[in-house]
């Protein structure tokens, strides 16, 4: 059996957003799953819309998910010889031919298809005229009549088009440009794709493809069309729904495997599995498990995954995810070993990079800012005596482990008569500057004795100050 050959072509006209990720992550799965290759191709034929910024930004989200390729990039524009040669090859065999229609001619041909009741459609004038080339000349290709054309779809099953509603269509424009369906085709040909995992907006192009492979000589990959991705109210997804760039829920700080898992999750399924990581869903994925229903976007959903995803994650692993993020809010070049050790304290407390960058920040002050309403209601004069107790108490440790702190916390309550209640909150606004933070003991422990009592006492100077 020939290996699985897949792609993803996108058209560099934007940003690569969710419903192309998610085909861009379906084919590349499948190729890993089977051990084929995977394909990246940019269709750049529309010169007017492609830019290379847009190419720019399709690599970049490629990278960030982790969707690598195995040949390419291809692109079109490089590549329109090949696509001549094919064209010259379709005349020659009588499957194409010139056509001189004015767009005028076409539009008087489509109103009074209409007034007849058919579909408005080129009928075919220049069919078997035999015309030469000439500059203002396109070429058609030379749909049969009868019979149907069916899809042998993976997904949807048989999809059967009667050949009668297919037109001559258009497989090259006058000034030489390729039509989609034509460069599309003699790209899977050419390029050896065997496997075409795309939207079902696509299906209609498909009967025209079909055709075109035949004419070609050229034997049909698998289709596998899948249902589109659609916002909460089953509209089509559009930037209102979350379907932004998905370079956009980097910068949202959502980590890459959490929206693969999420993108796959839009329509495939492995039993009731929501939680996959990158290995499980290369070694689970499978064509079988494409769902006909389109998938609908929750953004809640991505972002409670996005949670599951950070509290999974072993902590240095998310150390580079997080410091672009912390370098936004001032903190360069944190110790690594501290850095992983600020991260095990808020991973749980977190859904993206952001929150967790936010929570992040005490831990690398030089001085401890109090929220106004925290310092208010905590840091009163009857805690300095405890205050300084516990400053006394922590002190004398040799070293910080779990069991020690919590000793010099015992300590300090017995002698000061105080629950740990009473003394927490103070202790955390101390230290953090805030009512809601990690564990008061994983903070001390993150913090080590110099920083921590640095801080207890510049709280005990805090108070004295204002208690004068």
């Amino acid at each position: 059996m020939d290996p699985i050959v897949t792609r993803f072509p996108p058209s560099p006209t934007g940003y690569l957003h969710v419903g192309g990720a998610r085909t861009a992550l379906f084919n590349w799965l499948y190729a890993r799953h089977t051990g084929g290759r995977f394909v990246l191709r940019l269709e750049d034929t529309d010169v007017q819309r492609s830019t290379q910024a847009s190419v720019a930004a399709i690599f970049d989200a490629l990278a960030w998910l982790g969707i690598d390729w195995d040949e390419g990039p291809y692109y079109q524009t490089q590549r329109l010889d090949v696509y001549r040669s094919h064209i010259q090859k379709l005349l020659d065999s009588d499957c194409a031919y010139y056509c001189t229609c004015s767009p005028e001619d076409i539009e008087a041909m489509r109103k009074a298809a209409t007034a007849r009741g058919d579909k408005p459609r080129y009928d075919g004038r220049c069919r078997d005229k035999q015309r030469p080339f000439s500059d203002d000349a396109v070429v058609r290709f030379k749909a049969p009549r009868t019979g149907t054309t069916v899809i042998e779809d993976v997904v949807k099953g048989p999809i059967v088009f009667q050949n009668d509603e297919l037109d001559d269509f258009i497989i090259c424009r006058s000034d030489g440009m390729p039509m989609y369906n034509l460069a599309v085709v003699v790209d899977d040909v050419t390029m050896g794709i065997n496997t075409v995992i795309r939207g079902d907006d696509h299906v209609n192009n498909t009967p025209k493809q079909i055709l075109l492979y035949k004419a070609l000589g050229a034997p049909l990959p698998v289709f596998a069309h899948v249902p589109m991705v659609l916002g909460s109210d089953r509209a089509r997804l559009s930037k209102r729904h979350g379907a932004m760039s998905v370079t956009e829920y980097r910068e949202m700080g959502y980590l890459p495997d959490a929206v693969l898992n999420y993108l796959v999750r839009l329509g495939w399924s492995h039993g009731d599995q929501e939680f996959f990581t990158r290995e499980e869903l290369i070694a689970k994925f499978s064509l079988e498990h494409i769902g006909k229903s389109a998938g609908v976007f929750d953004p809640n959903k991505l972002q409670a995954l996005n949670a599951d995803h950070i509290q999974a994650a072993a902590p240095e692993t998310l150390t580079d995810h997080l410091l672009p993020f912390l370098a936004a809010r001032g903190v360069t070049a944190p110790d690594s070993a501290y850095l992983r050790a600020v991260i095990e304290t808020l991973q749980t407390r977190s859904k993206t990079l952001v929150e967790m960058a936010d929570g992040a920040l005490f831990y690398f002050q030089e001085k401890v800012a109090y929220e106004e309403k925290a310092a208010q209601k905590f840091l009163k004069p009857a805690i300095l005596e405890p205050l300084r107790l516990l400053i006394a108490q922590l002190d004398a440790q040799a070293v910080f482990t779990d069991a020690s702190i919590e000793s010099a916390f015992v300590q300090t309550m017995e002698t000061a008569g105080l629950k740990l209640g009473k003394i927490a909150q103070p202790v955390r606004v101390a230290l953090t500057g805030k009512t809601v933070s990690p564990g008061i003991f994983e903070i001390i422990k993150v913090l080590g004795k110099a920083q921590t009592l640095s801080r207890l006492e510049q709280a005990a100077s805090f108070i004295s100050g204002r208690s004068d």
